[in-house]
């Protein structure tokens, strides 16, 4: 089995626009997803063939047989979301323009840069447009950003 970063690294000397750190953080929000908001839990009965390879990650069941679970442009943009906020709070939209990303479409060339390596799958009918204007960084990131102020304990 052939390393993922490096293929990552021969892809960024041929697309410079995204960090390295990008595309781990797309890998660690679609972890998030499916681990922590249950996305993409229903089965997607999709016939895949190797010319139209689109976004899905295999996992293992009880039984050990891996599962392929798929999650739409729209559902991992808001993983990434959402993810972003937890990792990097107020700072989210900071970090990911950093790196590169400046928009929902970025995650949707990121993901078909992953694709294009086969460090990702696509259904047949999952397009890059998918990404595009699915939130919109200035709102998603930084208006909705809220802090939880910790529940007060007794004394003082």
């Amino acid at each position: 089995m052939s390393d993922p970063s490096n293929k990552i690294l021969k892809l960024l000397k041929k697309d410079k626009r995204y960090k390295f750190d990008a595309y781990v953080f797309v890998f660690e929000a679609l972890n998030y997803a499916h681990e922590v908001l249950r996305f993409g839990e229903d089965a997607t009965p999709d016939v895949e063939t190797d010319d139209e390879p689109a976004v899905r990650t295999q996992s293992k069941s009880s039984e050990s047989a891996p599962i392929e679970r798929h999650l739409s442009g729209q559902q991992l943009c808001e993983a990434i979301r959402l993810y972003a906020l937890e990792q990097y709070g107020y700072m989210a939209k900071c970090v990911l323009n950093s790196w590169g990303v400046k928009s929902t479409a970025d995650f949707g060339e990121i993901v078909f840069n992953l694709i294009e390596i086969k460090q990702m799958k696509k259904t047949k009918h999952d397009r890059r447009e998918d990404f595009d204007n699915v939130f919109d960084f200035e709102k998603g990131l930084v208006h909705e950003f809220k802090i939880i102020a910790p529940p007060q304990t007794g004394g003082a």
